[in-house]
């Protein structure tokens, strides 16, 4: 993966270069078996600073998506080599039944509710995606991991929302398993 990006205007704000760049070289020695400390989770946490004239946010994230895909791939690769395929399918479907059980709550209680005055996602908007998700898992409902990736819910404040970072965290697990599937 190459770690130059289109930039964006010098009146423009972007993703700071050299933190991008100092990351995705960790990435690459990590992806050639040289840091087994660093993993998919690493690329999903990652957040840079910003600059004026850097890398366009978009072209990055995009970035980001395809290595944590590749990520994902090679773990999948890895663990059937070691203990075997049906093994690996097992442990998928394992990590997709934990992840399952959420979306079979009631909608408006599948996440924590925000505390007054949070910040948070629309619950609606949240429960649509879910809904989605249960057709995906339980009926092969076609879906990608980019539809999970690139959600966007509406705005809310308080109870009326569920709590961002509950979500977040667990659309992570879930484009981490779609990921994982070739």
């Amino acid at each position: 993966m190459s770690t130059s990006f289109e930039r964006v205007s010098r009146f423009s704000v972007g993703y700071d270069m050299r933190e991008v760049d100092e990351f995705l070289s960790r990435a690459r020695t990590a992806y050639e078996g040289r840091d087994p400390s660093f993993t998919g989770g690493d690329i999903t946490a990652a957040s840079f600073g910003t600059e004026r004239g850097g890398y366009d946010m978009r072209v990055v994230d995009e970035a980001l998506d395809r290595l944590s895909d590749a990520f994902a791939l090679q773990a999948r690769d890895d663990s059937v080599a070691e203990h075997g395929e049906e093994l690996w399918v097992a442990k998928l479907t394992e990590r997709a039944e934990v992840l399952k059980e959420r979306l079979e709550r009631p909608a408006g209680d599948r996440f924590a509710p925000a505390a007054q005055g949070e910040p948070a996602y629309d619950k609606a908007d949240v429960d649509g995606l879910c809904d989605q998700l249960v057709a995906y898992f339980t009926d092969g409902h076609p879906m990608s991991v980019d539809d999970v990736r690139r959600a966007a819910f509406g705005r809310r404040r308080g109870p009326d929302g569920y709590r961002e970072a509950v979500v977040d965290v667990y659309l992570d697990h879930v484009a981490d398993v779609m990921a994982s599937v070739p």
